[in-house]
């Protein structure tokens, strides 16, 4: 007999709302949720098919430990004492500086992060690696400089806005907003609104367009810089805004002023006139901008996302109805990290700070390898798979392969669990209480905490509790009293006044309050995921509590104890929060409350960003005359997440794609089998001709290359990307640039 649930997709960060039906145990039919409020009953092919995700040859039962007889099974006991002897021994040895954290909890379960970051931080270590750091964090640091802190996102109000700009976004496959197909369809065919998109590619999103600018690849900053002189030029910046709202418009205009914006749209080989009228509409319509990966993972990453917002800021757009705006949020996805505090930590080898509070994991395999005597020596990877996610397979093999302690938190036997010394089983995000922090909505505050669904096989924990018992099998934890765990069989009521008491007379007990609470609150919960979130909800910020209060939620000593037990009974998730929609740039956190345009450590790399220097910068070597895109979205892949390729059986799901006249050029076919290769190695991919592709702009999807079963599907893009090939500011790996030249077997 089968049952239904509520829950969620994990397999992009929309994290669309699902009715699961189980039976025997096993995910057998999925749709969408109509009754979430967030995704309204829409979901992707990825939502519908999360049975290929939980249920696979490849699912982790047991703790294993690495021998010279291979992979043998071991107690949760035996693995965690020795993992702690072992980190104890490093980390006393060579300093806190040799242990790194690698996770943070991926596409849909980030309550982990807490935990993680805690162990890590009671280790000594600050070295927190993070997918975030592997694309987005370029983007965190400008808003850190110019809206005042790296976790104030800026995203289109959708609803309101009569142009949508796209650039490097194909929101048809990748979303990235809610719902993010329904409302692009809906904007191409309301004639009184428009679609635009800056795209290299004829992408799905930019064929129901209502103007493409199929820009050059590698070219987006000139263009931006290019349609930013035009409007100065011109005189058609909102000079009304920019007074009351925006800092250093003064300073940074001469910049523009004399650019040739002609010369530079030549060279982004776009029509001039065509982007003149643009740039005259971008100063006429309510609009906003959506940009993404393609111009995050692509030349000038962190001084394109600067010059998106300036361009947002001199047509007065941001924190505006129908521009970006500030949306609100139960957590940030990071904490504000400044460099240029003298405490801030910085990596041994390559030099980087944190930002958004992670290191990037492009120079992981560097600090690895390196011959320093604080060099990286203990990696505890969590529900993250950098062999096949990150840049430079080759490299973190290679690195991996030197590390001393080597330990991964799993659901399934990924590439990367295979080089570890220890395997720890985890719970699936549908055999767990968890939750995202992906709070982009407006003005609505969206949560949805997922509950068990399945029962897992074997002994796999909830990540959380991995890292909670490894910390106890360090000595992190301090005791804790009999009468708190009574108290947290009894009412919650009794047990929060128990913790006070506790927290008082115990120093160490703030510090280590997830485990606490973990340990104590988890254990009658049968969750410690779900005790986290009890914890979260009594300490809400006032910016929240306000918002809370909007939404009709009752502000007082009881709001926090509301809003859990209201999450508890709505699997399907609800608004806990509403922003007010009328004071939006009071988000603002600049020491001036005003938009900083300014930012002196760019100053000289956009300044040198022209046509003169481009055209040198884009001729490129002769042994790699074409650009490889090493990262296509579209509904067939999910990143690392799907284990098992029957999911896309008798689909043409990793292909490289080329236009037609260079495959003509070539003498290559549709249906070849044909050779990549760029400075980082090779691959053998069938080709795929069509016109989508723009000339000498060739595609490859990422997440594949998986090794399931004991067969390889599909090539690992990532075999195909160098990671010192990477933004100077950030370290974020240009993989939408990526020289290459394809041949003929």
């Amino acid at each position: 007999m089968s049952t239904i649930h509520k829950t969620g997709c994990v397999l992009c960060n929309q994290n669309c709302g699902l009715i699961a039906e189980v039976e025997d145990n096993r995910i057998v039919k999925v749709r969408g949720d109509k009754d979430n409020v967030r995704s309204e009953g829409y979901c992707c092919r990825k939502g519908l098919n999360i049975a290929w995700h939980q249920d696979n040859a490849d699912r982790l039962q047991y703790p294993l430990k690495r021998t010279a007889n291979g992979f043998e099974r071991i107690s949760w006991e035996g693995a965690l004492g020795e993992i702690a002897v072992k980190l104890k021994s490093i980390v006393g040895k060579y300093g806190p500086r040799s242990f790194a954290y690698m996770g943070g909890g991926g596409q849909g379960c980030h309550f982990e992060a807490a935990f993680g970051v805690r162990l890590m931080r009671s280790l000594g270590s600050r070295y927190h690696y993070s997918a975030l750091a592997q694309e987005l964090t370029g983007l965190f640091w400008v808003h850190g400089r110019t809206l005042g802190r790296q976790y104030l996102g800026l995203i289109p109000d959708e609803t309101n806005t009569d142009m949508l700009l796209a650039i490097g976004w194909n929101g048809m496959q990748s979303h990235q907003m809610a719902q993010a197909p329904r409302h692009l369809k809906r904007l191409s065919k309301d004639p009184d609104k428009l679609l635009v998109v800056i795209d290299p590619r004829v992408s799905e999103t930019a064929k129901i367009a209502d103007i493409h600018l199929a820009v050059r690849p590698g070219t987006d900053a000139l263009l931006l810089k290019a349609i930013i002189a035009i409007i100065f030029q011109e005189g058609w910046e909102n000079r009304a805004y920019i007074g009351r709202h925006v800092a250093g418009c003064d300073e940074i205009r001469p910049w523009f002023m004399d650019f040739d914006a002609r010369a530079a749209i030549a060279v982004c080989e776009i029509d001039y006139d065509r982007v003149y009228e643009f740039s005259r509409l971008l100063t006429t319509r309510r609009w906003s901008c959506h940009y993404d990966l393609g111009i995050m993972m692509n030349r000038h990453s962190t001084v394109t996302s600067w010059l998106a917002i300036i361009l947002l800021a001199i047509c007065g757009r941001i924190g505006v109805p129908g521009g970006n705006i500030f949306p609100g949020h139960l957590m940030p996805l990071g904490a504000h990290s400044d460099e240029r505090d003298p405490k801030a930590w910085r990596t041994v080898t390559t030099d980087f700070p944190p930002i958004m509070g992670v290191y990037p994991p492009n120079v992981m395999p560097e600090e690895i390898l390196a011959d320093h005597p604080e060099r990286l020596r203990a990696v505890l990877v969590s529900g993250s798979n950098p062999l096949r996610s990150f840049a430079d397979t080759t490299a973190y093999e290679e690195a991996f392969g030197k590390l001393d302690l080597l330990v991964t938190c799993e659901l399934a036997m990924t590439e990367t669990a295979r080089l570890s010394h220890y395997i720890l089983p985890a719970r699936s995000a549908y055999e767990s209480w968890d939750g995202t922090f992906f709070a982009w909505t407006f003005p609505g505050i969206f949560f949805q905490m997922r509950r068990p669904i399945v029962t897992p096989a074997g002994e796999p924990l909830e990540l959380s509790e991995i890292m909670l018992r490894l910390a106890d099998a360090l000595g992190f934890i301090p005791p804790i009293p009999d009468v708190l765990y009574e108290a947290a069989r009894q009412d919650r009521q009794t047990f929060a006044q128990k913790l006070f008491e506790y927290a008082l007379a115990e120093p160490q007990a703030m510090k280590m309050m997830p485990f606490i609470l973990g340990k104590t609150l988890g254990r009658a919960l049968g969750s410690v995921n779900l005790a986290a979130l009890w914890g979260m909800l009594q300490i809400l910020p006032k910016d929240f509590i306000k918002n809370a209060g909007r939404a009709g939620f009752t502000v007082g000593p009881s709001l926090g104890e509301e809003l859990f037990q209201q999450l508890v009974d709505h699997p399907e998730g609800l608004w806990i929060g509403q922003v007010d929609g009328e004071n939006n740039l009071d988000s603002l956190r600049t020491e001036g409350k005003k938009i900083e345009l300014q930012i002196p450590e760019l100053a000289d790399w956009l300044r040198g960003i022209d046509a003169s220097s481009e055209t040198i910068a884009l001729r490129g070597a002769a042994e790699f005359p074409l650009v490889l895109m090493a990262g296509r979205h579209f509904d067939r892949n999910a990143n690392t997440l799907m284990r098992n390729p029957e999911w896309n059986q008798g689909k043409r799901d990793c292909t490289l794609l080329m236009h037609s006249a260079d495959a003509k050029d070539l003498n290559i076919h549709d249906g070849d089998i044909v050779r990549v290769v760029t400075e980082a190695g090779t691959a053998e991919i069938e080709l795929e001709v069509t016109d989508t592709s723009r000339k000498g702009h060739v595609v490859i999807p990422h997440g594949f290359g998986l090794v399931y079963d004991g067969k390889t599907h599909g090539v690992n893009v990532n075999r195909l990307t160098k990671n010192t090939h990477r933004d100077a500011w950030a370290a974020t790996p240009l993989h939408r640039y990526v020289p290459c030249r394809v041949e003929s077997l």
